[in-house]
């Protein structure tokens, strides 16, 4: 639960922007967050010409189970630990606004933020389920999105249902530093560090490690 202390946290409000700035954001439950996560948003900031990138650290993912979600505080400081870059900006501004869906946070930040450039970044292995969002096609059609390459994802951008729908909007991978700059739905493909680490993995490796105690 979100208390009044924890709002007073710049983590739970919108980081400051200004007008045309390029933010791409770049959600998930971090639970834990992990090394794979700044490799990739450093790949991302650079191959898009972002000026920032958000960690969107979600209150809780409704697709996934809660059973072993840490408390959204905990995540957070995880993640200002991992998040070693001047330009990646750790914010749960999801629990403020008391939204689950990505299409609503997208929304909100839409409304409040109108000439910011937002870029929507996700992994190829979400790309391969992102037709089980909630109004999925509502996202593809509020923002530019970047998918990012993963071990054993790397054809979905051909063979997931969500990337065949949207395949006529895609756009070349050399295109990537001016996707922050087109009308939605548009949409790139990065190949970039395919590292094979996952929180699911670190989570396991951690229950193991506590049973053979």
């Amino acid at each position: 639960m979100t208390t009044a202390d924890d709002l007073n946290d710049p983590a739970y409000h919108i980081p400051p922007t200004a007008d045309g700035m390029r933010v791409g954001l770049f959600g998930g439950s971090f639970n834990p967050p992990h090394e794979g996560h700044l490799r990739v948003s450093e790949h991302v900031l650079k191959r898009a010409r972002l000026d920032r990138i958000w960690w969107l650290v979600t209150p809780g993912n409704p697709l996934k189970d809660h059973g072993e979600l840490a408390p959204l505080d905990r995540r957070i400081a995880l993640c200002r630990g991992i998040a070693r870059h001047p330009r990646i900006v750790v914010t749960a501004l999801e629990a403020r606004y008391s939204v689950r869906y990505t299409a609503d946070t997208l929304a909100i930040l839409k409304r409040l933020r109108p000439r910011v450039r937002f870029v929507w970044i996700m992994g190829a292995d979400n790309l391969a389920s992102f037709h089980h969002w909630q109004d999925w096609r509502r996202i593809a059609a509020m923002m530019p999105m970047i998918v990012v390459d993963r071990p054993g994802s790397t054809l979905s951008f051909l063979s997931a249902r969500a990337a065949i729908a949207l395949a006529r909007w895609r756009v070349s991978e050399d295109a990537a530093a001016v996707v922050a700059d087109l009308t939605p739905p548009a949409w790139t493909f990065l190949h970039g560090p395919r590292l094979a680490l996952s929180s699911t993995a670190i989570r396991a490796a951690s229950r193991t490690a506590a049973t053979a105690r």
